[in-house]
C-alpha cells in the first residue's frame, strides 16, 4: 500500500465528519471542565466559611457546563447526519470536511468560553461570599460569557442541520 493510499483510506468523508463530532465534544466538554473545576475550588472555599450559600455555588458552578453540552448536541447532530444511528450515509471527502468545519466553532469556543466563565463566575462567588443578596449579579456577569458559546453553537448547528448528503 503506497502512502497515498493509506491517506486515502484514512481521511474519508465519514471518518473527517466523526473527527468532526469529536472536536466538538472533545473541546467544548474540556474548556466546561475546567471551567465547573475554577468555579468549584472558589466555593469550597466559600462553602466552608458559610455552607448555608451551597445552592448559590452550585448554580455559578453550573454555569460553565453549558458549553459541554453543546459540543455533545453538536456532535450527536453530526453522528445522525453521517448515518450512525441508522441509515446508510456515505460522504466524500469534501462532505467529511464541511461537517469538520462546522464543528470548529463551538469546539474552539466552547473551550475558551468554558474556562473564561468559570472565572467570571468563581468571582461571582467571591460577590455573594461578601455581600448577601447578589446572586443575580453574578449570575448575569457569567450568563454574558454565556452568550458567545451561544453565538458559537449557532454557527456550528444551522450548517449541519442543513447539511443533506
Amino acid at each position: 500500500m503506497t502512502f497515498t493510499e493509506f491517506l486515502t483510506t484514512i481521511f474519508t468523508g465519514q471518518n473527517l465528519a466523526l473527527l468532526g463530532a469529536a472536536f466538538a465534544a472533545t473541546f467544548a466538554c474540556m474548556g466546561s471542565a475546567k471551567g465547573v473545576g475554577i468555579v468549584g475550588e472558589a466555593a469550597s472555599g466559600m462553602l466552608a466559611e458559610d455552607p448555608s450559600k451551597f445552592g448559590q455555588s452550585l448554580l455559578l458552578q453550573a454555569l460553565p457546563g453549558t458549553q459541554g453540552i453543546y459540543g455533545l448536541v453538536t456532535a450527536f447532530l453530526i453522528l445522525m447526519k453521517i448515518g450512525l444511528f441508522g441509515g446508510d450515509v456515505t460522504l466524500d471527502f469534501s462532505q467529511g470536511m464541511y461537517l469538520l468545519a462546522a464543528s470548529l466553532p463551538v469546539g474552539i469556543v466552547g473551550y475558551f468560553s468554558g474556562i473564561a466563565q468559570g472565572r467570571v463566575s468563581a468571582s461571582g462567588i467571591g460577590l455573594i461570599s461578601r455581600r448577601e443578596g447578589q446572586i443575580a449579579k453574578a449570575i448575569t456577569a457569567a450568563a454574558l460569557v454565556e452568550t458567545y458559546a451561544i453565538f458559537a453553537l449557532l454557527v456550528s448547528i444551522l450548517p449541519i442541520l442543513f447539511f443533506n448528503p
